[in-house]
């Protein structure tokens, strides 16, 4: 058996690894690793959108293209990529996936056309896909149910700094010398995440083992397409997956827009000043581990409700033409958005007691299905209306989410 890369990696206890321990801290924090370099990638972008408009003489709503060409790569590779980790195991294919991600990213600097830049994003998006497919799922396997949400919550933090470090450095980089520049940064970053990721997994044989964990699970099951289709039997997933399909509808509208609006009159703020809005991110990568580890002692119901209630809030104070109202909303909204996330994700985890791979990537497909869609469709309300039309279309969304959350089952266990 060859040795181990990082730290000695043991097999999992009966049960997973508990809170505390050297187990649990490896795994959840190369699935944090894993997470920031795969959002740096898939998010910096989105702090390029006004620059991508004025190279290729495009609207706020195609530049939007250039997040959506990956996010609904990832949406349609998700499923595929849960079924390849029974074949390859968890670990290899979150490896493989980060690693091609990584190379696609520094070819998207030389794309001499918007489209060709578009295609590229897309098969970026497929490459990434492997890691939000199967992170959550791999925790499942490894960490005890008592600890889950917390190491749930630390991947979706994660997810949180790396998408915030994706779009600082794009923004402060395009600001200094172009998006091209900005793109290739990105890329360098996920590069030093990909490597830290690869040295905290644990050995081949233990990713072997973890494979044929992954074999016998698919046994005992009725197999993925089975799976597939129990999962999308339960109502309570199905409402899940609706929910994270129009939160993230919302979310990632919020953020790709505002933007535009900080550029312009009566705010008239540098690329780099608008950059900085993101570090909002901060409070949500906060508030996404604490959102775990209250979802394990109150209950995911009460923590989803009371996180879609503060982003409808949230979103109306980013209403008025007021730069202090606009940060103080976009702040509150982000915590209410990823407390809602971290508590909607782990509640697939414990729902799915069969199937989690599965679980995870209809999750996660609604996920990044709305980021694409959603995304995309409210350019046209921007086009219309101004930020008036983006705060109307993200209290639709919520309205809806509000009405989902009030038929999920609360797992309190």
């Amino acid at each position: 058996m060859p040795a181990a890369r990082g730290p000695a990696a043991a097999e999992p206890p009966p049960g997973g690894y508990r809170r505390g321990s050297a187990g649990y801290r490896r795994a959840s924090s190369a699935a944090f690793l894993a997470g920031a370099g795969t959002f740096a990638l898939l998010y910096g972008a989105q702090a390029l959108l006004p620059q991508l408009s004025d190279a290729f003489g495009v609207s706020a709503a195609t530049a939007s293209l250039a997040l959506s060409a990956a996010t609904g790569a990832i949406a349609v590779s998700l499923l595929p990529m849960s079924a390849a980790s029974g074949r390859w195991g968890t670990s290899r294919v979150m490896t493989a996936s980060l690693a091609a991600a990584t190379v696609l990213a520094l070819l998207v600097p030389l794309a001499p056309s918007f489209w060709l830049l578009l295609v590229l994003r897309a098969a970026q998006g497929v490459a990434m896909a492997g890691v939000p497919a199967l992170a959550i799922a791999y925790l499942g396997r490894t960490i005890h149910p008592s600890a889950l949400g917390g190491a749930v919550g630390l991947f979706v933090a994660g997810n949180t700094m790396g998408g915030l470090s994706g779009r600082l450095i794009a923004a402060a980089v395009s600001d200094l010398l172009d998006w091209r520049a900005a793109f290739a940064v990105t890329a360098v970053f996920a590069t030093a995440c990909l490597a830290a990721f690869w040295w905290l997994l644990p050995t081949r044989g233990a990713a072997d083992d973890e494979r044929a964990a992954a074999g016998r699970a698919g046994a005992a099951a009725p197999g993925a397409r089975r799976s597939v289709l129990v999962h999308l039997r339960d109502p309570v997933l199905v409402r899940l997956f609706g929910l994270s399909f129009v939160l993230m509808s919302a979310f990632v509208t919020v953020y790709n827009y505002l933007p535009y609006r900080l550029l312009a009159a009566p705010f008239v703020l540098s690329a780099t000043v608008v950059g900085l809005v993101f570090l909002a991110y901060v409070p949500g990568s906060v508030s996404a581990g604490v959102a775990g580890r209250l979802g394990d002692r109150l209950g995911r119901r009460t923590v989803l409700w009371a996180s879609v209630l503060l982003a409808q809030l949230a979103i109306l104070l980013t209403w008025p033409d007021v730069l202090g109202c606009v940060l103080a909303g976009l702040v509150l909204f982000t915590v209410g958005f990823f407390g809602a996330h971290a508590s909607a994700s782990t509640a697939v985890t414990h729902r799915a007691v069969r199937g989690r791979a599965q679980a995870s990537a209809l999750y996660l497909t609604a996920y990044y299905a709305g980021s694409s869609l959603g995304g995309s469709l409210s350019g046209l309300a921007f086009a219309a209306y101004g930020w008036t039309g983006i705060v109307g279309f993200v209290t639709c969304a919520i309205v809806l989410a509000a009405w989902l959350v009030s038929g999920v089952w609360a797992d309190r266990g």
